[in-house]
């Protein structure tokens, strides 16, 4: 896909904050720091578009990116941050179930999981979350460059060891922000899910 736009155009927390047209939208979920902005950054070919931070639990809102005037990328808050307090995680917690179970223009949730490590317990809980919703699920396994290629297929071992990606509505990718490896089936992804 050609990316002629990109730009956050907001930040919500409640309903009545969402886009009000009835453009497409994905939702990218991961726990703090798996490279959610890397992967924005790289997938949209622009820098900083998707501010990265060295401390996690920076995304406390729901970031709207409008791409091409055409959908919306929607990052959820990181998940498994240990320095917000027990009242915000549930906060958080509302806000993101809120807008994933009710929000008619998602079509889709990227969730993405460290190649480095086994997924954690709340990677599989937000995995059989996004199975409960029912729409299509990507699981982009970042960090692969981190890999050496010979240990590639031990990710998806790992990957399906712990999650069920035998399910037909989800598809598995690797991928590398660094390298732009695996650019080109992200957006095959969305574009068959639009």
């Amino acid at each position: 896909m050609k990316i002629n736009s990109a730009e956050m155009v907001m930040s919500a927390v409640k309903a009545h904050q969402y886009p009000e047209d009835d453009k497409p939208e994905f939702a990218l979920a991961g726990r703090s720091n798996v490279g959610k902005s890397s992967l924005i950054n790289a997938i949209l070919n622009r820098r900083k578009l998707a501010r990265t931070s060295s401390s996690p639990g920076k995304t406390q809102t729901l970031n709207f990116y409008h791409i091409n005037d055409a959908f919306y990328f929607v990052d959820v808050p990181g998940y498994g941050y240990a320095k917000v307090s027990k009242k915000q995680r549930e906060e958080f917690g509302v806000m993101i179930e809120g807008y994933l179970t009710t929000r008619k223009q998602l079509r889709g949730m990227v969730l993405l999981v460290d190649s480095r490590h086994l997924p954690t317990e709340d990677d599989k809980i937000m995995f059989e979350y996004a199975q409960y919703i029912g729409k299509p699920i990507l699981v982009v396994a970042t960090k692969i460059d981190k890999i050496k290629p010979s240990q590639h297929n031990k990710v998806l071992k790992n990957m399906k060891s712990e999650l069920d990606l035998s399910d037909p509505n989800v598809t598995f990718l690797t991928f590398s922000a660094e390298t732009k490896f695996h650019v080109e089936e992200f957006w095959q992804w969305i574009e068959a899910n639009m």
